[in-house]
């Protein structure tokens, strides 16, 4: 039995950290940095993390830190490359997977209300979505990740590729029938695999048990309960309403050089419940605050997302979640991806510490792990 997924941005970061030994001498904050020092959080780090920015590998960061232990607040960068002017603090992201928590805290309080069984195949719930070929796969593998059901197709791996469908619309229902028409890649519970299609099939599960859209029950559900005000599902929408700092890819052209090409518009219909959801850091940090302090999701179902299966060898996702350890502390994280943008929210249980982060990474769907994101990680964890 074995785990299979993506690096996650954070772990990578801390991994790449303890390699490559403590952060240089801080260096002075860029002219786009705003930042408020309390107590605990390392401000001169923070700042250090933030400093230069634009530069060829973010052109803006937004950064929260907190906890019980003290906060601290920043961003630098630019809104965008034409104009130059300081990055917005308060800005709209694409907040990538990070949706993923609350799809999760929404299943769950399906499960607090007697309307879901975590145990009960989701065949009971939406029979006929999964061929023949596929053994029962319950409600909870489908949360952490165990389901054996294999990626869906999207409108190409490589950037090009997907940047020339970027105002097309691939629904949620095609996605899952061509992950359906490729049979499991293992059977149920033997291993772990993360991938969207799991919270694509949850966000089915929500719409038929409850008879709604998703984007109003996980608003009605976790976002109004949170306090997220300024959060919303796009749908098939290209755009960010709202105050946001423009994305970027950075691509190669044939004479060697590179060029920004701006993805801030972008129809993200295929991510719907996996990744779709616009959101700011404030309520980023709002929603893992009061989800730990039991205040979204009842306490006997919130330890869904603090367990990960005991029977796979080096699983590490929960319900929504992460787990990980770096210095002493266990953590709990999700992190997210869209071409642009890349962010992370993560908590201690006890929420003594609490990070997160928007970063505009020229390469938010690379392989390799984003400076910038593991600056602000090791400065604000360490």
């Amino acid at each position: 039995m074995a785990v299979r997924r993506p690096v996650v941005a954070l772990v990578a970061a801390l991994a790449l950290g303890l390699a490559a030994g403590p952060l240089s001498a801080p260096a002075l904050a860029s002219p786009g940095t705003v930042a408020a020092r309390t107590t605990g959080p390392d401000a001169e780090a923070l700042r250090a993390a933030l400093a230069g920015l634009p530069d060829a590998d973010a052109t803006a960061a937004l950064v929260r830190v907190g906890g019980t232990d003290g906060r601290w607040r920043g961003s630098a960068g630019v809104h965008d490359l034409a104009g130059g002017r300081k990055a917005d603090p308060n800005a709209l992201f694409r907040a990538g997977s990070t949706t993923k928590v609350v799809t999760a805290a929404v299943v769950l309080r399906l499960a607090a209300e007697g309307k879901v069984d975590l145990g009960t195949p989701v065949q009971h719930y939406l029979p006929g979505l999964l061929s023949s070929a596929f053994k029962p796969v319950t409600v909870r593998q489908l949360l952490n990740h165990t389901s054996g059901i294999q990626a869906g197709d999207g409108f190409g791996d490589a950037f090009e590729d997907a940047y020339a469908h970027r105002f097309d619309t691939l629904t949620p229902q095609q996605v899952v029938a061509s992950a359906v028409a490729k049979g499991p890649e293992f059977d149920p519970g033997e291993q772990q695999d993360y991938l969207n299609i799991n919270y694509t099939i949850l966000g089915m599960l929500i719409e038929k048990v409850t008879g709604h859209s998703y984007a109003s029950e996980a608003t009605r559900r976790v976002l109004r309960p949170a306090g997220m005000h300024h959060t919303y599902f796009p749908g098939t929408d290209p755009r960010i309403h709202g105050p946001h700092n423009h994305g970027y890819q950075a691509v190669k052209q044939a004479d060697g050089t590179t060029e920004f090409v701006d993805v801030t518009e972008w129809n993200q219909a295929d991510r719907w419940a996996a990744g779709d959801m616009i959101s700011t850091t404030a309520d980023l940090e709002r929603l893992i605050t009061h989800l730990f302090r039991g205040e979204i999701v009842p306490k006997p179902q919130l330890e869904e997302m603090f367990t990960v299966p005991s029977n796979i060898e080096g699983a590490d996702m929960s319900a929504g979640l992460q787990r990980f350890e770096y210095g002493g502390k266990v953590y709990w994280l999700k992190s997210g991806a869209r071409y642009g943008y890349s962010a992370v929210v993560v908590a201690t249980r006890d929420l003594s510490r609490t990070l997160v982060y928007s970063v505009n990474s020229t390469d938010a769907k690379g392989e390799s792990m984003n400076p910038v994101a593991q600056r602000i990680a090791l400065a604000a964890l360490k």
